[in-house]
């Protein structure tokens, strides 16, 4: 590959960058901020040296224009919130307070205020703040944040381009507000909100800022005439300003389809687009439109969302192929990075043969760099990087650790009977009931109790020898004894153990089946301060014995209510994980979905009657594309059903979801066959339970009557008016009385009162049941 004047001027970018810090430092923070430990000056001295030190390292990477604006206390979308003064009318008096007491409040709510319900970033496990909107929105531009951080990196020498959420998506994102009418348009603001918008790209501008980068990921979806007509009137009539920088317009995630044109057309000067695997028509449809001649195109040739190594060659030949497409290339990843970890390098206990096929973020960078330097000045330049990306791309294809031939060999012998259980639900229905002799609107909680810092240190003292295992495992005992207690005592109907001995429902059982690698510091961010380490998947899964069996079991033998077995399902064991990509995703959980089939049998013949297996991710996988969604659901769907299948009819499946849009998936919930499934409502105001009448949902379910991501105590007549609605979509017989979700990161005062009035609402409206 030669120089041309296109490649001459490439550069290498990024759109974002993970949050965190090397040992978390922003999650320490946060959390000390919120106990009183750490002031509010030194929370933000913290933050200004992690965004510091994240340019510092693009810089020292080789990146030539680095992001601003990505960083956040807790979430970008309720950045953007603030940004354009959309606070709901239930936060404004404690934000014009505190500025920073007020946002986190919108973020976590407080004993009095509801926080902004929070949902998953399209199809990553990423959750942020939904925007509440309403026909008596006032919008108005608050641009502190952004100037600010773009005057930080411009003080430090940088050439810096400012990232926003572009107005579409932030429109597309929202949701009325409390009270609005459910069929109101956020979209409609649009004439309100572009005013906004142009006003911060000029305070941009004249902080100094050449560029500014608008992400408009909602244009990935399908979307409507009237949504495509609104981007396009959004960027002819940003394009049009006088007093802006130069406007990047960027989509990630999937192909842009018919939206292409659109942006391709808009006076803006330049576009950013995905070159991946999931987004490879961009490239041809990219070609069908003419390019885009006279302007800037970044390339997303790196995969920001996978931990693989880069095939170098093949970026280069798209890269090659771009050249001819626009007045400009650079080089950048898919996305923001801020969806994988900071840095391989630290992995001290993986092979390093294995090392040397992962890229996180900071590796990454350099593949960015290095084909950045090859289109401007040729790939004879990069002749060394090239040699030793080709040999490890082939020790990976050539390894046994990722190739088993028993595992292949059994999921090929799968057959659809392995998928279905053996009677129909209403059969089963009714020999559960006479088994179990549940009352009606029967309690329970989703799994994990609060992890305490007893817990976190005695795994630590475990992992540093100051421990042996006998004393860990008496710690775990121990544990378990004071959950079943206090379920006991507070009248749960269905207990759980309380998961003491799980780290991460994921990381747990990937840590005891082959195939999988666990890190040490391959920490992402999920939401706010919630850090997850999600392992990799290298190899074929198996696995070599009973995983919960043990500690399920000896729960069981402390009471005589049943006690439900827990399993994290094959479908979020994949979007929890970094998954192969060398495997069709639906093979991969194929392999899962027989492991746990093993697990799940095993647990019913040591005595266990409720089992649930828990597919929070089922609806967040969901191809963004609905020409893709059937083949997914299909295999996803099957995975499930042949991890459930193989029990009695008395033993009751459950199945759990949450923080997530659930209508577009009920059918897939319905395919699933779960005797039981408790979903999300809370702060989405029953708004599934509705959405599973109006499917006719045939079965038991349990939407969540406690928001378990906010530290307030629901009180027992709130939770009991949310069941008064959930009983009007679903009779009493079917209906549950749950958290949203499990109760691992709160405290065990809050869980306690919360538990406590969620029994009480229960009884309450028991008694208000007509009598049969």
């Amino acid at each position: 590959m030669t120089s041309t004047s296109a490649a001459a001027a490439a550069r290498a970018t990024v759109y974002g960058y993970p949050r965190q810090g090397q040992d978390r430092e922003l999650k320490k923070a946060v959390e000390g901020y919120w106990k009183g430990r750490v002031s509010a000056d030194a929370l933000r001295q913290t933050a200004a040296q992690l965004r510091h030190d994240n340019r510092q390292q693009l810089a020292d990477a080789g990146i030539q224009e680095v992001p601003t604006g990505d960083f956040s206390l807790y979430d970008h979308v309720l950045d953007t919130t603030v940004m354009v003064g959309a606070i709901p009318d239930r936060h404004r008096e404690a934000v014009a307070a505190d500025a920073v007491d007020g946002y986190f409040a919108m973020a976590r709510g407080t004993q009095d205020v509801a926080p902004l319900e929070m949902t998953k970033w399209f199809d990553t496990n990423y959750h942020y703040l939904v925007p509440e909107l309403g026909p008596g929105t006032v919008f108005t531009a608050d641009s502190t944040k952004q100037v600010a951080e773009l005057k930080e990196a411009l003080a430090q020498g940088l050439t810096a381009r400012p990232v926003l959420v572009g107005p579409v998506t932030y429109l597309l994102l929202a949701k009325p507000a409390p009270g609005v009418p459910a069929d109101f348009e956020p979209l409609t603001l649009l004439d309100r909100l572009l005013p906004v918008y142009a006003e911060v790209l000029a305070d941009l501008r004249a902080a100094g800022a050449e560029w500014v980068q608008l992400d408009e990921p909602a244009l990935v979806q399908d979307r409507t005439p009237a949504e495509l007509n609104a981007a396009e009137r959004t960027y002819r009539d940003l394009g049009a300003l006088t007093d802006r920088p130069k406007l990047l317009v960027a989509s990630y995630f999937d192909r842009l389809g018919e939206a292409l044109p659109v942006l391709a057309k808009a006076p803006v000067e330049g576009l950013a687009l995905d070159f991946t695997e999931a987004a490879a028509a961009n490239l041809d449809a990219l070609a069908a439109v003419g390019g885009l001649p006279g302007k800037r195109l970044v390339a997303g040739v790196v995969n920001g969302r996978n931990i693989w190594i880069n095939d170098l060659q093949k970026s280069l030949s798209t890269l090659g192929t771009l050249l001819g497409l626009a007045d400009r290339v650079d080089v950048a990843a898919s996305c923001s990075l801020l969806h994988v970890p900071l840095d391989a390098a630290a992995e001290r206990d993986i092979d390093p043969q294995i090392v040397r096929w992962l890229a996180f973020a900071r590796q990454k960078t350099t593949e960015i760099v290095t084909l950045a330097k090859a289109l401007a000045q040729g790939t004879g330049t990069i002749t060394g990087e090239l040699s030793a990306n080709k040999a490890a791309l082939a020790s990976r294809a050539d390894s046994p650790l990722t190739r088993d031939p028993a595992v292949r060999a059994r999921a090929g012998a799968v057959t659809d009977a392995d998928g279905r259980r053996s009677q129909p639900y209403t059969e089963r229905a009714a020999a559960q009931r006479a088994h179990l002799g549940l009352p009606l609107l029967p309690t329970t909680t989703i799994g994990s109790f609060p992890q305490t810092g007893e817990l976190r240190t005695a795994r630590a003292d475990l992992r540093a020898g100051r421990i042996d295992t006998a004393g860990y495992e008496e710690r775990i005992r121990t544990e378990i004894q004071e959950v079943i207690s206090f379920q006991e005592k507070t009248g749960i109907d269905v207990l759980v153990h309380g998961e003491p001995e799980r780290n991460d429902m994921v990381q747990y059982f990937a840590e005891q089946l082959t195939g999988y690698l666990a890190t040490q510091h391959g920490w992402v961010q999920s939401y706010g301060t919630r850090y997850v380490r999600p392992p990799v998947l290298a190899g074929d899964i198996s696995r070599p014995e009973p995983m919960t069996v043990r500690w399920t079991s000896y729960a069981q033998s402390l009471s005589d209510r049943p006690v439900k077995g827990m399993l994290t399902g094959p479908v979020t064991m994949l979007a929890w994980s970094f998954v192969r990509d060398d495997l069709p995703l639906g093979e991969t959980a194929r392999q899962v979905a027989l492991a746990l089939r093993d697990e799940v049998n095993d647990l019913e013949a040591s005595g266990t009657s409720v089992i649930q297996v828990d597919e929070p991710a089922l609806r967040e996988t969901l191809p963004l594309r609905a020409a893709d969604r059937a083949d997914y659901l299909a295999w996803a769907t099957e995975a499930f059903r042949l991890t459930t299948s193989g029990v009695r009819p008395d033993t009751q499946i459950h199945t759990h979801m949450c923080y997530a849009e659930f209508g577009d998936i009920v059918q897939a919930i319905d395919d699933l066959d779960a005797d039981v499934i408790s979903l999300e409502a809370a702060r989405s105001h029953m708004q599934v339970a509705r959405e599973l009448a109006a499917h006719g949902y045939p079965r038991e379910a349990g939407p969540g009557v406690y928001d378990i991501h906010s530290p307030r105590v629901p009180s027992a007549e709130e939770a009991a008016e949310l069941l008064r609605t959930g009983l009007k979509a679903i009779p009493a017989e079917r209906l549950w009385v749950n958290p949203d979700c499990g109760l691992k990161t709160r405290g065990w005062t809050e869980t306690r009162a919360s538990l406590e009035n969620l029994v009480a609402a229960a009884r309450t409206v028991r008694a208000e049941l007509p009598a049969s």
